[in-house]
């Protein structure tokens, strides 16, 4: 189900804590910094934090700037993000600042948790997601339910640990200020945990004032048939590649892009590429590639189209092609509809051959941009 684009914001000292042990919250960021942050929350639809962070700093998390929110009121948004909070047992404080600041509110608890949360008479929309707390079913209420398509968490460690192990926070933004902390009963921002592998993409770098700003994103693809934040990304790739096709009035216009199990793009290639008029885009790419890299094997090929089942210009389909390189998993935006073949079903030649096709048809559109002139 789609989600809201995810985006995890935090300060940290030197050392990796989010605070100290005094009795004041620790300011880490700078006065500019801080700016940039209003800036942040009034560019999101919602806010979310823990319930420790609410017991630990009693946040108000508000848009502070009046023109800023002027301009959310002009585009007719709220004028205030919804504030969104989690807790699994309900156990929060009515008189805290969340509750009484900015606009509409909403608690994710378990169903135990809700029971409580309403006893407690906490001014919130209370949302029970049954006998755990399941940050997919979260993800999907706040986009489905709560209009929201950008999220921005501002913590605490717990929560960005979580999010990130089960690799659905799209884009992390740290902010690096130059202090210490070193005192091991502080908290820190991420905790152990099964975290995706290999590197992740830096997007930008930033001096604000005597703090840096850092952007990341991550790049792992998922393994099974739900996807994950780096799977959207990748996916987005291939589309833009779609863009870049000569164009046609007798084939699709599509980009394919081939990613490793940590990360690591290993080709990319779009239909008619390098003045081929009959190249497809995923067979561009894998003829890049070594057909003995081991790494094919837990690769993910990301095509803007399902993978093709027949064709009349090449020996082999392009969904054969994958299976024959020993890839196992594809994602893909748009499945193959018949104005060249009838019946087309690229991914079930992949699901014969024992691969994992995952559909993300929020990308579809995208897909289908450069081929409006195929599609009706």
């Amino acid at each position: 189900m789609p989600h809201p684009y995810v985006l995890l914001s935090a300060a940290v000292s030197l050392d990796g804590y989010l605070d100290d042990t005094g009795p004041e919250r620790l300011l880490l960021s700078s006065p500019a910094d801080f700016d940039r942050v209003d800036e942040v929350r009034a560019s999101v639809d919602a806010i979310l934090v823990g319930a420790g962070t609410i017991r630990a700093d009693n946040p108000r998390l508000l848009v502070n700037s009046p023109q800023r929110r002027a301009a959310r009121a002009a585009a007719g948004r709220p004028e205030y993000p919804l504030k969104v909070t989690v807790s699994g047992t309900g156990d929060l404080d009515p008189d805290a600042n969340f509750w009484h600041t900015g606009g509409e509110k909403v608690l994710y608890t378990t169903d135990e948790g809700a029971r409580r949360a309403r006893a407690l008479g906490l001014a919130t929309d209370v949302v029970p997601l049954g006998a755990s707390l399941d940050w997919r079913r979260l993800l999907t209420h706040l986009h489905d339910v709560r209009g929201v398509r950008r999220l921005m968490v501002e913590g605490g460690g717990l929560i960005h640990t979580q999010l990130l192990t089960q690799e659905l926070a799209d884009e992390i933004q740290l902010v690096l200020a130059p202090l210490f902390v070193g005192d091991p009963a502080a908290p820190r921002l991420f905790g152990p945990g099964g975290y995706p592998p290999g590197r992740l993409r830096l997007l930008d770098t930033r001096r604000i004032e005597d703090v840096v700003l850092m952007r990341y994103e991550p790049t792992a693809p998922g393994t099974g048939p739900l996807p994950v934040a780096a799977d959207h990304h990748w996916l987005a790739a291939a589309c833009e590649l779609a863009e870049l096709c000569p164009p046609s009035g007798t084939a699709f216009s599509v980009g394919a892009v081939v990613v490793a199990a940590d990360g690591t793009e290993l080709a990319r290639g779009h239909s008619r590429e390098g003045g081929d008029p009959v190249v497809h885009a995923e067979e561009a790419a894998l003829a890049k590639l070594d057909p003995a890299d081991p790494r094919l094997a837990g690769a993910t090929v990301y095509s803007s189209l399902e993978p093709c089942a027949r064709r009349a210009s090449r020996p082999a389909p392009c969904a054969r092609l994958i299976l024959d390189a020993g890839v196992r998993r594809v994602v893909t935006a748009w499945r193959e509809p018949d104005t060249f073949v009838a019946g087309a079903d690229g991914s079930g030649v992949l699901a014969a051959g024992g691969a994992q096709v995952v559909v993300l048809p929020e990308h579809e559109e995208r897909a289908k941009a450069p081929n409006r002139h195929l599609v009706t």
